[in-house]
This record gives C-alpha cells, structure tokens and sequence, in this order.
C-alpha cells in the first residue's frame, strides 16, 4: 500500500450532512432456505431459485429447528479422548436411536454439517445508482458464497470477523440475493477441537448472526481506519485506507473530531495514493484508559469529495500497553493480568451473542470476581464482546480460530495469516484489544518456525498490542510475552504426585524458578480445572438449543446409587474444596514477584470434553451456592494480602510463623498500616501490625513476619490467621493439636489392627470393640481399591484425562457428629484431611451393604457417583466396628492430625454415642481386604 501525505488545516468547528448513500437496507428477517446434502446445488443453479422452507436471520440452522435428529453414531465435530460413551455397557440406555443423550457436551436439538442455502429478495432504491453497494453479514459460519441473481460475487470464510461482499453499482430495483453457506472442516482445518468451530462449546453451527445489511457507500470510500495514541505527545495517529485510488485526489479532504473537539482537515496532495496518515492533536488533560478508568473518546472522520461523503464513527481509548522485565506495563504502570479463559460457551443459542448485552454481563462477573483479563481460547468474538471489554476495563486477548498442526504447509497456515489481519483490521481500534495468538498449544514438526516468522509478521503489521506464538508452548525470543503451563499446582500427568496433593499443606512456594529464564512476562496457562459436582438443579436454565442431556445422565447415576438426596450436598461440599484448590493456585501465582499473570481454566464452566465442570460460575455466568464473588476478590482481586505459611499443621509446643506480602496493584499508591489477627472458637486470640505504615505501589511488597507461640491453645482447634491490608483482607485456617494427647481406653476397651484376621473376626463375635485401620493398598480392587483417592479435588474430568487421578471429589461429613469431637472439621475437605487421605483408601459402599451410612463420605467423580466411604461403622456378631480406609498408625510422631483423628476416633468408640445401626457379617468385612 503506498501512503499518502497530507496538508492540515486547523479550522473552527463546522456542520456537515451526511450524504444520503449512508444509507443501508436491513436484511434480517425471513429467508427462504434448503439443505443441500448431495452438495448438489451449484451444479443445480439452486441461486436461481426460492425454496420453500423459511427461516430467521440471523440465527443458525440450530436456532430455527433445522437439521437431523443426534444419532450415537454421529460424525461430531470434535475429537474423543474415551470412548466409554460409546462403548460400556452402563450408557447402553444412552444410545439408544430413539432417545440419544451424550455425556461429552452439551446436546443440540438437532445437528447439521455440511451445505445449505438461504436467499431472499432485495430492493436497490433509485438513489443507490451512482454508489457502491456493499453486503456487510457481521458473523457468519463458516464458509459463505454469494449469488446477485446468478451473478457469483465470491466466497469468504472468516470465522472471526464479517463477511463483506462488494457489489459495485448494483442497478436499481428488484434483486435475488442468495447464500450458501458450509460447515463443513474441509482443507482449512483449524482442529475439531478448536473453539471456533467445535462441537465441545459453541457448536459447529451454520447461519449468520450479528448485523446483516446492504449499504450504498461512496465509490471511493474508507476501506479501514488505525487509531494509534500517543500518549507522551497527547496526541493520537489516524491511518487511514481507501478502498481504491481516487483519480482526482485534489477534490478529496478528510476530516476529524475527535469527542466534540476541534476539527481538522486534511487535503489529499499526491496521485497515486490510498494509505493516508494524519495526526490529531488530543490537548491537554488527555484521560487514559485502564481497568479503573476505561475512558473513551469517539474519532468522527469524513472522507469528503464535492458530492460525496463516506463516514465514520470509531471509539478507541487512550492506552499503550507494554512490558518491562517480567511484567506487563499500562501507560507505564505495571499491570498484573488475573485472567479467564471464555472459550465460546453459549448454550442458548449455541453461538455468541452479537449485541452487548449479554457480553456486559460476562465483563462484569469478571471484574465481581476480582479479574482483569479474558483469554478467547482458539476463537475470536464479534464486535459487542470488545465494546463491552472496552467498556468495562477488561484486557482481552485473541487469537486466529486454531488449535492444531501448523507449519507443514496446508492451507490452514495461510488462513492463520490471513484471519491475524482480518481481526486486526476489524477489531484493531478497541483499547481492550490488548494481546494476540495463533491459537492454542500448537504441535507439528515445524511450528516453532512457523510461529516465530507469524509472530515477527503480525509485530511489523501493527504494533499496537503484545503478541505471543501460542497459549501454553512455543516459547520463543520474538514474542512479547510468554505462555507456559508450568507455573501451576496440578500439570497435566501429574496426579497424586502433583504440590497440592503430594506435599504438606504450606503457602510458601512460588513460580520464581520457574519464570526466571525468561526475559519477557510470563503467563500462567490454564491453571485451576479444579472440578465441582455438577448442579443438577441447572438442567432447567437449559431451555434454548442446548440441552444437559449430560446432566441428566449424572442425575441417573445418582438415582441408580440412591444418592439423589445427596446431589446438593455433593456439589457444595465440592465446591468448597475447589475453592481451597482454586486459592492456592491463584495465591502461588500472586507471591511470584515479577510474573506477568494467570489465566484461570476456568471461572465459569466448561460443558464440552468430557463435561468439565470447573466452574465457580455456571456457563450462564450465575454465581453458585459454595463461594460469592466477595469471598473469591479476598485471594483474587487488584490488592491481595498474601501470608507465606511453611505449614498449616500444628502441635500446640510448636511456634507459628507467617511472612506477610502485598501483591498491589490498586489504581494508584498509597499508605497501608498491615494489621494480621488470630481467631478461633472464643473469638479474637492475638493480633498485631507487623510492618506499621508503608507505602504501597504496584508490585509484590513485604509486610513484616508474624511469630507466635500455640502453647495457650490447649485443645484441638481450627483457627483462622486473617491478614489485613487497608480495605483488603485474605485469610487462612490453621490446625493445633495437642503436642500430648492422654491414654484413652485399654487394650481390652478398643482393639486397633491392621488386618481383619480369624482373630479380629472372632474378638468381634465375642462383642469386642475393634478400629480396624490397614495401610493403604490392601484394599481389593473392586471394593474400592482400584479408585484414585487423592485430597484435591478432579483436575479438568476423567473422561477427557483418561482417568488422570484422583478420581474423588473430597469428603462430605457431619461435623457435629461425636466421632470428631477431637478433630475439628467442617462438612468438607479442608487442608487438615489431606495426610489422612493421601494415606487412604475408599470403600465402594455398596459392595458392603446399603444400609451403611458413612461417618464420612467420600464423593465420586459424577460419571459413576458410586456410593463411597472413609470411614463407617456397624455391628459384626456382638461386637462394633470402626473400618477406617486410612492408616492412622503409621509414622504418626510426623503426622499430628492422624493421631488427632485416632484419638478422636477412640474417644467416640468409649463414649455412649457409638452404637451402630448397621448389621455386617465377618465375612463381607473380610472379603474387603486382599489375602
């Protein structure tokens, strides 16, 4: 493109009309429409005809009932990691022809891949003879061809931005406009499971959304418009580009104006030009835009000949984003991205809205939530979702449609480039537009210099944000900011062996190691699938396209199990634990100093591979019953208080110790006296300030050390450090137990053994009293030992992990019951259970009997939501049992809150309250165990 130069006048503000071939013809409404399943319809000259069904646009084939019935055996868009869908007898049911219901993702109502083709008559009005007619359809999917009549006008196939036809001086009066329109993943594959086009969330849909409209423009009119600020010289740089070269550029001026302020004219100089740069002077007092004050400015630009006027109106704000070291800088601020994934999940309508309605609700959660910045994984939105972002100070990042092999050479490496520019030219202008990507985790033998030479081409192509090859690896020198998903709690393929389930419970730990080999910000990728049990009492919302077919499958297996009545209280007590699991991951990225942020997987959830139910928020972005948005800003927000905790375990002779921090990035610096307080059961215990009055600025600060001796805490107690930071305040429980419990109770009162012998069995015949406690992994296989118990709560599903561990959702107990009296505990899983669980096994407790009802509860993973147990307790001949799936003998002087659990447990086995209902043969107890 060559470039142009101009001569500016600076004048008074002066009027201006618009010329009437603004003018543009809607074309929502009812269309004509047929399937073309042979594909036959070019050859058929199909464009020369109306069909006789009818539909409404925009909407999809979905949206208007159109399509086939889901069949099990349907060719998904979308690949499978399992196939016990399609394969186990225990979903038989699920396939059958005449009432399919998957499992995997949301269901649509009906299910279409392939051609169809919608038309409609048009009227060109006599005033539009002497412009440029041009069709503007905002999103469409996927492939769109075009007839005038039986005039073919092309084929676009953007998934990201609009398809816009050129129709030239289209002649007044009645026309036929028809459509064809195809889904299918044909040489451009972007990946089955790219979010762009996969079923797994927004479905693979065809139609078209958004504004659809014809429009007379000019016929030499603005193709696209670059607005670059400026903020050290307040002033900003318009890159203007024609459509075509003028052939008498002397007669053409551009005007702008910028939010009511002065004018300015530009006259075209120089032939031959269609690239124009002008400069505006913003004045003094420019307002910046951030997350805190989004401010927007409105830039009218005119585009003027003697008798023609093409216009437009672009909102952009003043930011310039960058980096310095290892962080992300807003208009020379640091700036730490606390991020989400959305990953197109709308199951109304099966694809994303297009007015900013619903988009307004999403960046708002967002920041309820205590979140800057959203990840568009493997999509890109429509224009409403940056409007709303831009609106709202949230920093969005995009990326091309893609996740798959790339650099080998097929088309798909060309459409990469091209859809860069597409978004770019489209959605450049937003100040929310902030990071760029191809895609997600790339592979192929050749990506890394395929993604470097894009990344170095999209740099060069427009500098105005930060741009990375891929989200998750191909960490390259060239890109501004990295993505690795290292910096996290639970890798993939990790398991038991991950931090949160492997190591005592402690917040000290950090990413430093981690982060400090690269020069540039680093991104935490994916971090969270922390799993909660699904809520059931959702299936109703789903009224639109999408259906909880998977839904009401968990809910079967919860009737199968007669579990039914516990679904509310699985999901809550779940949901805690994934709020644990979700703190310390978000909490370990906020104590890494200079680290660039995290993008959590995800604050809301996610219904497709498998069903991955990982939200905090459900997929219509409502909060849920476990954690309010208040409670999660406490460890998610722009200041957090922050404690370095070396252990969460103590015994009462032990001294406690925290290292206090700040992570502040607030609006702006100011004075904070840290102040820290110790509660438990009676109240307030100690309290202090540690630091007296600093000044906080953007990035990590220390705050002081807090040592305290337990010895005043005489009995077992949670207690609660809580760490307060002006208006801020984040808190962690603690466990003390007595460093010197009493002898409780004879050998003759409680027996406690590992093993269920001809012994063990007789003493209960004779009436004893016996704890039976056996080291982990002498459980049988299909009682429960072939189950991965582990204290974290599922990572992403299993379905998707091939059964990654753990397989559990965390426990569910009734803390008023007198089998913990000594043992404090709420009704779910908290840090004091993670040493008794790691050293457990679970029992399957319907191969035991259907009256057991646990002391505690283990939930299963919602695929089989098997009815499982800890602990429970029943008569066996005369005698009482306690069968504990945990060893809590062993090493116990290292394990402070095994013995305490023994010692509670022995203390209700001596006390009147243990009187189990249950009734269990010697024999069922015994077949629990290998020989």
């Amino acid at each position: 493109m060559k470039r142009l130069c101009l001569i500016f006048i600076t004048l008074s503000v002066l009027g201006c009309g618009r010329h009437r071939g603004f003018n543009a013809l809607d074309l929502s409404g009812e269309w004509s429409f047929r399937i073309d399943s042979c594909d036959t319809g070019v050859a058929g000259k199909w464009f020369s005809r109306d069909f006789n069904e009818k539909v409404i646009l925009p909407g999809s084939m979905l949206t208007n009932g159109k399509g086939y019935d889901v069949k099990a055996d349907d060719d998904w868009t979308g690949n499978f990691w399992n196939r016990t869908w399609f394969e186990d007898e225990s979903y038989v049911k699920y396939r059958n022809p005449d009432d399919v219901k998957i499992s995997f993702w949301l269901q649509p109502l009906k299910r279409f891949a392939g051609v169809a083709w919608y038309s409609r008559e048009i009227e060109i009005p006599d005033s539009w003879n002497n412009g440029c007619t041009r069709l503007v359809l905002e999103r469409c999917h996927w492939e769109t061809s075009l007839w005038i009549d039986t005039v073919y006008h092309g084929m676009q196939n953007s998934l990201a931005t609009p398809h816009t036809y050129n129709l030239g001086n289209l002649a007044p009066g009645r026309h036929r406009l028809t459509l064809r329109i195809d889904n299918r993943v044909k040489e451009i594959n972007p990946g089955l499971d790219a979010h762009s086009i996969s079923d797994n969330t927004q479905t693979n849909w065809n139609g078209v959304i958004g504004e659809m409209k014809l429009v007379n423009l000019p016929p030499v009119n603005i193709e696209y418009v670059r607005i670059y600020p400026d903020i050290e010289n307040s002033r900003i740089k318009v890159l203007l580009k024609l459509n075509k070269i003028p052939h008498n550029p002397e007669e053409y001026s551009v005007e702008l104006r910028v939010s009511g302020r002065k004018k300015v004219i530009g006259k075209l100089n120089e032939p031959d030009k269609d690239l124009l740069v002008l400069d505006y002077d913003m004045g003094n007092n420019i307002m910046l835009w951030d997350e805190f004050t989004p401010n927007l400015y409105s830039l009218n630009i005119k585009l003027k000949s003697k008798s023609l006027t093409d216009e437009k109106n672009i909102v952009f704000g003043m930011r310039e984003i960058a980096t310095s070291g290892g962080q992300f800088t807003l208009n020379g601020k640091k700036v730490f991205m606390r991020g989400t994934l959305e990953c197109a999940i709308f199951p109304k309508t099966g694809f994303p809205p297009a007015t900013t309605g619903e988009w307004t609700k999403i960046m708002r959660v967002c920041k309820d939530y205590g979140l800057n910045h959203i990840r568009f994984h493997s999509w890109c939105p429509p224009e409403a979702a940056f409007a709303a972002a831009d609106s709202a100070g949230i920093y969005l990042s995009v990326e091309c449609g893609v996740w798959t092999s790339v650099g080998d050479g097929l088309p798909v490496d060309k459409f990469i480039y091209d859809e860069a520019e597409r978004i770019i030219d489209t959605y450049g202008n937003h100040p929310s537009f902030c990071m760029m990507a191809y895609g997600n985790e790339p592979s192929g033998s050749h990506h890394i210099a395929f993604l470097t030479g894009f990344v170095k081409h999209v740099k060069q192509y427009d500098d105005r944000r930060l741009y990375t090859t891929a989200f998750g690896w191909a960490n390259v020198p060239e890109n501004d900011f990295q993505s690795t998903p290292d910096p996290r709690i639970q890798r993939w393929g990790e398991g038991l062996k991950s931090r949160i389930n492997s190591q005592i419970p402690n917040s000290t730990f950090d990413w430093t190691e981690i982060i400090e080999k690269y020069p540039q910000p680093v991104i935490s990728h994916e971090i969270g699938q922390w799993c909660v049990f699904p809520n059931l009492r959702e299936i109703s919302k789903y009224d639109g396209v999408l259906k909880a077919r998977n839904f009401e499958i968990f809910r079967d297996r919860l009737i199968n199990n007669n579990l039914l009545h516990l679904a509310d209280s699985f999901m809550i007590a779940s949901g805690k634990l994934q709020t644990i699991c979700y703190k310390a991951d978000i909490e370990a990225a906020l104590r890494t100093e200079n680290f660039g942020g995290f993008e959590l997987l995800d604050l809301h959830d996610f219904p497709g591979q498998g069903s991955a139910i990982v939200g905090i928020v459900d997929p219509f972005w409502d909060p849920k019953p476990y954690v309010s948005a208040d409670e999660f800003k406490h460890f998610c927000n722009a200041v957090v208080p922050l404690a370095r905790l070396p252990k969460m375990i103590y015994r009462n002779n032990e001294t406690f110790s925290a290292d206090l921090e700040i992570a502040y990035y607030a609006e702006n610096d100011e004075y904070i006296t840290p102040e820290w307080v110790l509660t438990g059961k009676t109240g307030i215990i100690d309290k202090g300030n540690p630091a007296g009055k600093i000044k906080a600025g953007r990035g990590t600060i220390k705050a002081g050390n807090v040592q305290r001796k337990l010895n005043d805490i005489t009995g077992p107690e949670k207690l609660t450090f809580t760490f307060m930071a002006g208006k801020y305040r984040n808190s962690w429980d603690i466990w003390v137990y007595p460093a010197e419990l009493p002898v409780i109770g004879s050998r003759n009162d409680i027996i406690v053994t590992r093993e269920f012998n001809e012994a063990t069995a007789k003493m209960l015949e004779n009436g004893a009293s016996v704890l039976l406690t056996p080291r982990k992994g002498l459980l049988r296989p299909e009682k429960g030992g072939d189950i991965a118990l582990g204290f974290s709560s599922i990572f992403w599903n299993t379905f998707w992990t091939n059964h990654q561990p753990p397989e559990t959702l965390g426990i569910l107990c009734n803390p008023a019951h007198p089998v913990f009296r000594y043992f404090p505990t709420e009704f779910h899983s908290n840090y004091q259970w993670r040493d008794i669980i790691m050293n457990a096994n679970v029992f399957r407790l319907d191969m035991i009997s259907e009256d057991i009802q646990p002391l505690v509860r283990v939930i299963d993973d919602w695929f089989t939501s098997r009815p499982l147990g800890l602990l429970f307790e029943c008569k066996v001949g005369k005698g009482k049992l306690i069968a504990s799936g945990a060893d809590l003998l062993s090493d116990l002087e290292n394990r402070p809150e095994a013995q305490q659990f023994l010692f509670s447990i022995k203390s209700y086995m001596l006390s009147s309250d243990f009187n189990p209902g249950a009734e269990i043969s010697s024999g069922i107890i015994k077949s629990l165990y290998r020989k």
